[in-house]
């Protein structure tokens, strides 16, 4: 699938200021000229085509009260899949994506508190036998990321 003009719309609306009503999508849909129902069927298709893979509210857990952390880990090739599956289990974790260097495991750790980042990461060493390495944020940045479909 390749998105069309209608789609892109669709994405770069959606990146910013979702309407807080009892239906945002109505609103939205009504904004860029198309039906409701046309609207939620593209957004359906283009994560089915993993051309989004996830649309949701970013939660701020530290504002929260919470805490995040950046995490790596060095798996082997031949256990990648299995340990990608145990990591992503935990339900702490988020943004896991996979790089092409030593450290080829990368993932966020979102939880409560601070201290059950070092909770969940001893979890995480205890399931795959692997050392979780944490970098915990120091300082936030707010670069208003978007990327223009």
């Amino acid at each position: 699938m390749t998105p069309d003009d209608t789609d892109r719309a669709i994405l770069n609306r959606l990146q910013d200021r979702i309407p807080i009503a009892p239906a945002p999508f109505d609103a939205i849909a009504t904004e860029l000229g198309i039906a409701t129902e046309n609207l939620l069927e593209r957004l359906e298709r283009m994560k089915e085509a993993r051309i989004i893979t996830r649309f949701g509210p970013f939660y701020d857990a530290a504002a929260m009260g919470g805490a995040f952390c950046l995490c790596a880990m060095e798996v082997p090739e031949d256990q990648f899949e299995t340990v990608v599956t145990k990591v992503n289990s935990f339900a702490e974790v988020a943004h896991n994506y996979e790089r092409s260097h030593r450290l080829n495991m990368w993932f966020v750790l979102a939880t409560e508190t601070e201290e059950d980042i070092e909770t969940v990461a001893m979890s995480l060493e205890r399931e795959t036998g692997l050392r979780v390495l944490r970098f915990p944020k120091l300082r936030e940045f707010f670069i208003g990321f978007r990327v223009a479909a």
